[in-house]
C-alpha cells in the first residue's frame, strides 16, 4: 500500500490526513503541537495514520522508529514565517537601496488605513533606518542604464553584514522590475562575499512589479521571515529522509498552490499563509462535490478563526495583500483572521465580558485539558454547557476535566455577578458575534451577500459554532465535511502545484500591439512550463492561465482581467473585447464603469498549474453505535440531547443533537435538521 499524506501544523494541534491510493480510504488523526520541537508533534500525528494503529504508543513523545517509506506524496502547511512576523522574532535584516532612495521604506505610503481610528499608527518598519545602506547606480523607467552600479558600495554592505551579524540582506534597486541587471550583479557580489550563511533577497525575484515601496516591503518581509522558514524546512526534510521518506516534501503556498520544499526555501515568502490556505482549497473541493459555486469557508481552531471565500468554484485570490500592516506583492488567498478559537480566553474589561484574542494555546491549554490552565476559554464554556462529550474528545485521545472547566467559568462568573451557565452561554455568544463580524468584513463590506452562500465549517471548533454564526448572518445551510478538524490538511491533497510569473507591460490602448503582447505571453508560458517541469509535473498535467492588470487612464489602482489564452491578444477585436471585460469587472467591484474611457495595460500575469489526481471525498465507513443522551443548555434551557457518533449517522437528524468524531464536535441546535449526503458531508438546514 502507498499513501498520500497531508499535514497542517496548528497552534494547538497538528492534524494529518492519509489517503490510501489503492482503496481510496481516508484516515485522519491529530496530536498536540509541540512548540519546543515541532517535529515531535509531526511524527506523533504521522505515527497514527502511517503505521499499524495497534502498535502505536500514545505517549505523544517518542516516535523515532516510524518509517515513512510507504508515503508516495507528502504536503504540509506551516506558519513558521507568519509566527516569526507576528511575534517579531524574524531575522536581522540589512536593506540595500539605490542612492537617494534610502527612506522609501521608512516613509511608506501617506494614506491612512483606518480613517476613524484615533489610535492608528503605521506599523514599525522591520528594518530600522540605521540598517539601510545605499549604492549608487541608476536605471531609467525603461530599464536603460544611466549610471553603472557602484560595486564597492555593495562590498561595503557585505563587510557590514559580516561585522554586525546580520542574518539576511534585502536588495531593492530602482526600476529593477524593468531591468534586473543591477540587482543581479549586487546579489552575485553579496553571495560571493557572504556565502550561504546569509540569505540574499533580490526584490525583482520576490515581486517583479512596479511600486517601489510595495516591492521593497515584499523583499524585506522575505528577508525577515526567510531564515526561520529555511531552517525549519531543511530540518524537516532531513528528519523525514532519515525516516525513509523517498519523495519530495511539498509545501502549501499562500496562493493555494503547492511547491516542493526546495523552491519554498528559495522563495520562503510564498509560505507565509501556508497553513490556513489549505482549508480554502478544501472548500474548493467541497464546492465541486456539493455542486455549489459559492461557499464561505470558516476555520475555527484552538487559537484563531479564519474566513475565506470560494467564488464561482475558485478560491478568492488577490495579487497583493497587507499582512500586519505591511504590503506584500504576491498572489494570496484573501483570508480574514481574528483571535477567536477554542482556546480564546474569556475575561472582564471595564465591567464587560470579553473573549480573545489571547489564547491558552497548546500549553497549558483550556482548563478542561487538565494541564494547569485555570482561565476560562471558549472550549471550557462549551464543556460547561454540555456541548462536548468529555469522554470522547478528539476521538477519545483526551479525557476532559469537567470540574476544572466548571471552576474556571464559575470564578469569572462570580466577578460579573452572573450564573455560571449564563456566563458560559455569554462567552459563546460573544465569540459567535466576533466571528460573524469577521465574515461580514470579507463579504458585506465588499458587496457580497453572505445569504447567497453556503457555510462550510471546519477546524476543531468550527462545527461547534457554525449554526450559531449562520443564524447571525441569515445563512440557511451549513456544511460540515468528514474529519472537519483535519479538513485543511485534506484540502492540501486537493491542491495543484502552482507557479506565478509576472512581467511589467505599461501600454496605453492606442499603443498596444496585440502581436507583441501575445509574444510576451508566449514567453511567460514557456517559463511557466519550465517551472512546472522543475517541480516534477508530467507534461500532460500542466496548464497555464494568463491575465492582464488593467486600469482606466489616470487611475492608480488596477483590476486583473483573465485572458482566454496566450494568443487572444493577436486576434481581431481583442481591444474592444478586453475593454468590455474590464468595464464589467469594474462594475462588479465598484458598482460603476466608464466604458467610453481609454484603458491602460500595466502587468502581465501567467500562472502555471500542475494537476494531481483528486482524492475522493472522505465518506465514512458505516458502523453501529448506540446514541447516548445528555443534558445540554440552549438559550438558557436544558434540553435532553442525543450524542451521536459521526460514523453511525443515518437518515435525518433532528436537533438538538451533538455529533462527535475523531477530530471535531458538531452542535445541531433545537429546530435544525441535518442529513448526510453521498459524499459524507453533514448538511444542516438552519432555522432562525
Amino acid at each position: 500500500m502507498t499513501f498520500r499524506v497531508a499535514m497542517d501544523i496548528g497552534g494547538t494541534f497538528t492534524d494529518v490526513v492519509r489517503y490510501d491510493e489503492r482503496t481510496g480510504a481516508v484516515l485522519a488523526s491529530k496530536a498536540p503541537t509541540t512548540p519546543g520541537d515541532l517535529a515531535e508533534g509531526v511524527f506523533a500525528a504521522l505515527g497514527r495514520v502511517v503505521d499499524d494503529p495497534t502498535l502505536i504508543s500514545f505517549s505523544w513523545i517518542s516516535f523515532s522508529w516510524i518509517s515513512l517509506s510507504r508515503i508516495s506524496f507528502f504536503v504540509h502547511g506551516t506558519t513558521q514565517g507568519l509566527n516569526a512576523l507576528l511575534e517579531r522574532k524574524g531575522a536581522k535584516v540589512l536593506l540595500l537601496t539605490s542612492a537617494g532612495a534610502r527612506d522609501v521604506y521608512q516613509i511608506a505610503r501617506g494614506n491612512r488605513e483606518r480613517m476613524f481610528d484615533l489610535r492608528y499608527r503605521k506599523p514599525t518598519p522591520l528594518v530600522p533606518r540605521a540598517d539601510v545602506m545605499e549604492a549608487a547606480g541608476r536605471l531609467d523607467w525603461r530599464g536603460e542604464e544611466l549610471e553603472p552600479l557602484d560595486e564597492q558600495a555593495v562590498r561595503r554592505a557585505a563587510h557590514r553584514v559580516r561585522a554586525e551579524g546580520f542574518d539576511a540582506v534585502a536588495v531593492t534597486l530602482l526600476f529593477s522590475f524593468a531591468n534586473p541587471a543591477h540587482e543581479l550583479r549586487a546579489g552575485e557580489i553579496l553571495r560571493q562575499e557572504l556565502g550561504d550563511d546569509v540569505l540574499v533577497v533580490l526584490s525583482h525575484e520576490v515581486a517583479r512589479e512596479w511600486r517601489e515601496y510595495e516591492r521593497t516591503s515584499s523583499a524585506v518581509l522575505e528577508a525577515y521571515t526567510g531564515p526561520v522558514v529555511r531552517t525549519y524546512l531543511s530540518r524537516i526534510e532531513r528528519r523525514f529522509a532519515e525516516r525513509g521518506l523517498a519523495v519530495p516534501v511539498h509545501v502549501m503556498q499562500s496562493s493555494g498552490g503547492l511547491v516542493n520544499a526546495g523552491f519554498a526555501m528559495r522563495r520562503p515568502l510564498q509560505t507565509l499563509l501556508s497553513g490556513p490556505v489549505g482549508g480554502t482549497m478544501g472548500g474548493v473541493a467541497a464546492a465541486r462535490l456539493l455542486g455549489r459555486q459559492n461557499v464561505i469557508c470558516v476555520d475555527m481552531g484552538g487559537t484563531s478563526f479564519d474566513v475565506s471565500l470560494v467564488v464561482n468554484g475558485r478560491p478568492d485570490v488577490s495579487a497583493e495583500a497587507h499582512i500586519e500592516g505591511f504590503p506584500v506583492l504576491m498572489p494570496i488567498v484573501n483570508l480574514h483572521t481574528i483571535g477567536a478559537g477554542g482556546g480564546s480566553i474569556a475575561y472582564t474589561e471595564a465591567g464587560a465580558l470579553r473573549v480573545g484574542p489571547e489564547s491558552a494555546g497548546a500549553v497549558p491549554g483550556p482548563a478542561c485539558y487538565g494541564r494547569g490552565g485555570d482561565r476560562p476559554t471558549v472550549t471550557d464554556a462549551n464543556v460547561v454547557l454540555g456541548r462536548v462529550d468529555p469522554a470522547w474528545f478528539a476521538g477519545g485521545l483526551m479525557a476532559l476535566d469537567v470540574e476544572a472547566a466548571g471552576t474556571a467559568v464559575a470564578t469569572l462568573a462570580e466577578t460579573l455577578d452572573m450564573d455560571p451557565l449564563q456566563l458560559a452561554e455569554g462567552v459563546c455568544d460573544v465569540a459567535n458575534a466576533k466571528m460573524a463580524q469577521a465574515i461580514r468584513t470579507l463579504t458585506v463590506e465588499h458587496g457580497v451577500e453572505p445569504r447567497e452562500f453556503a457555510l462550510v465549517a471546519f477546524g476543531g471548533a468550527g462545527p461547534m459554532h457554525a449554526v450559531f454564526i449562520a443564524r447571525e448572518l441569515g445563512i440557511g445551510e451549513v456544511v460540515v465535511p468528514r474529519f472537519p478538524g483535519a479538513f485543511s490538511a485534506w484540502g492540501m491533497l486537493e491542491a495543484d502545484v502552482r507557479r506565478d510569473l509576472t512581467h511589467p507591460y505599461f501600454r496605453a490602448q492606442d499603443d498596444l500591439d496585440g502581436g507583441h503582447l501575445a509574444a510576451r505571453l508566449a514567453e511567460l508560458e514557456r517559463d511557466a512550463m519550465a517551472a512546472l517541469d522543475s517541480q516534477g509535473v508530467p507534461i500532460d498535467r500542466r496548464r497555464v492561465e494568463h491575465a492582464l492588470d488593467m486600469r482606466y487612464e489616470g487611475q492608480d489602482y488596477t483590476l486583473t482581467i483573465p485572458l482566454l489564452n496566450a494568443t487572444e491578444p493577436a486576434e481581431p477585436g481583442f481591444l474592444r473585447a478586453i475593454a468590455q471585460r474590464y468595464a464589467e469587472a469594474h462594475t462588479s467591484r465598484y458598482g460603476h464603469a466608464t466604458p467610453e474611457a481609454p484603458v491602460e495595460f500595466v502587468m502581465l500575469r501567467s500562472t502555471g498549474f500542475g494537476a494531481f489526481p483528486k482524492v475522493a471525498a472522505a465518506a465514512p465507513v458505516s458502523e453501529t453505535h448506540p446514541p447516548a443522551v445528555r443534558e445540554v443548555i440552549f438559550d438558557g434551557q436544558v434540553h435532553r440531547t442525543a450524542v451521536l457518533r459521526r460514523s453511525a449517522l443515518d437518515g435525518e437528524i433532528e436537533g438538538p443533537a451533538i455529533v462527535v468524531e475523531e477530530t471535531a464536535t458538531t452542535v445541531i441546535p433545537p429546530g435544525c435538521l441535518a442529513t448526510v449526503d453521498a459524499n459524507g458531508f453533514l448538511i444542516i438546514k438552519v432555522t432562525s
